[in-house]
């Protein structure tokens, strides 16, 4: 009798640890990584892609979103592809170190490569991100469209778009989390220079006062040295860069701007170089500190 008890309570147990697996591994978001809009301010149809939260499709609620910029040489697949966003996502998700939240992830790299407006203001990708992206996505899913639920991350030339993006609009984002990021031009000159090397063809015809401009608008250093600290204050800051890492340098020196500054912020040096190894173990780090400003209030 004795052993039948056992035999039931054991098989018992089983049946609810298969239950228990089962619920976990249901608990599965979902990607498209070939949605398209129309610009009208670029002139063309643009892609995305797009992470939903496991509970998107059962529930009617509103969710937090994180705008998740890709690298050069990258497009809007690159973090679904490389990045894995699907399975960390899902993961962190589970296992409560994150909150469900919508991923956009935006190509720049079809037309002109780049998260920003050009020395002449004629691709204006900035102006297209801001003007039509994040209100078509906002109105187009169940999205919380306020700063404290909206957060904005990206590695290398999307770190830089990061950096950017958040220190032109701290109104719009609660947190930022640039990877590995560019930092842009360190000086007006620094413009004249980079457009001989990617546009050999129009770099004659910028002028002094265009570099000036464009330094002043895309120099994080440069922002951080002249915004006010109220406004960079109000956006959490996370920047991680590995040490064997070409933009090392840059990153430590914003990190250094800030501390000058007493601006706080997190700054992570990790072992590691300019790749998806370093990038795929920092975005379980980056769902969990966007989390935490999205559940603080």
């Amino acid at each position: 009798m004795l052993n039948c008890k056992i035999r039931k309570i054991t098989l018992t147990n089983l049946a609810v640890c298969l239950l228990l697996n089962i619920s976990v591994w249901a608990q599965t978001g979902k990607v498209f990584d070939n949605l398209t809009m129309s610009s009208k301010i670029l002139k063309s149809d643009r892609k995305y892609a797009l992470y939903l939260p496991p509970d998107y499709d059962s529930s009617q609620r509103s969710y937090p979103v994180l705008y998740l910029l890709h690298g050069g040489g990258d497009d809007q697949t690159g973090w679904v592809q490389f990045g894995e966003v699907l399975h960390i996502a899902d993961q962190a998700i589970v296992a409560g170190s994150a909150t469900p939240m919508i991923i956009v992830m935006p190509d720049a790299n079809t037309g002109r490569r780049g998260y920003f407006n050009d020395v002449w203001g004629e691709w204006r990708y900035e102006d297209f991100f801001f003007e039509e992206f994040l209100p078509f996505i906002e109105k187009t899913y169940r999205i919380k469209a306020e700063k404290r639920y909206r957060a904005v991350a990206g590695l290398s030339m999307g770190g830089e778009g990061t950096f950017i993006y958040a220190l032109h609009k701290p109104d719009l984002f609660s947190s930022a989390c640039p990877l590995s990021a560019g930092t842009g031009p360190q000086t007006p000159e620094d413009v004249r220079n980079r457009m001989k090397r990617y546009d050999p063809q129009n770099s004659a015809n910028i002028s002094d006062s265009q570099c000036e401009a464009y330094y002043q608008r895309q120099s994080v250093l440069y922002l951080i040295d002249n915004l006010a600290v109220d406004q960079i204050k109000s956006v959490r800051w996370y920047i991680d860069c590995g040490d064997d890492d070409f933009l090392y340098e840059g990153n430590s020196l914003a990190h250094i701007a800030l501390r000058k500054k007493e601006i706080p912020h997190e700054f992570r040096i990790r072992d590691g170089a300019h790749n998806w190894s370093y990038w795929r173990a920092s975005l379980p780090q980056v769902l969990s500190f966007v989390s935490d400003a999205f559940h603080q209030f």
